[in-house]
């Protein structure tokens, strides 16, 4: 696993308490995708309801997928870098937003756009 790009900002310490929030975060989501999806499963798709449970399914994927992406990121290397400009981005913003992919003034200039 190469972190040569994160440990510059990052201490060891500070990847592995991230690496721990995102691995109970994605724990946590996987088993609600699970029993979202056998609700889906056992649902008769008769009422209001099953779009709504539908929709926290396809809700459900995307989190994991995007706590998936952010260990890949780990893995590269990329993790607390900025998406846009590669500027560090701070431990407090990862501790806030673990899944933060870009820095504050990036992030404010999309979201000015």
């Amino acid at each position: 696993m190469s972190e040569h790009r994160t440990s510059i900002h990052l201490s060891a310490v500070q990847l592995q308490s991230l690496r721990e929030d995102l691995q109970e975060q994605l724990e946590q989501r996987r088993r609600h995708l699970d029993e979202l999806r056998e609700q889906e499963r056992d649902s008769n798709g008769g009422d209001g309801t099953w779009q709504e449970l539908v929709a926290s399914v396809a809700a459900a994927e995307r989190a994991v997928a995007e706590l998936s992406h952010a260990f890949d990121r780990l893995a590269a290397g990329t993790y607390g870098r900025c998406a846009h400009c590669e500027a560090a981005i701070p431990f407090e913003r990862l501790e806030i937003r673990p899944l933060a992919r870009t820095c504050i003034d990036c992030q404010r200039r999309h979201e000015a756009a």
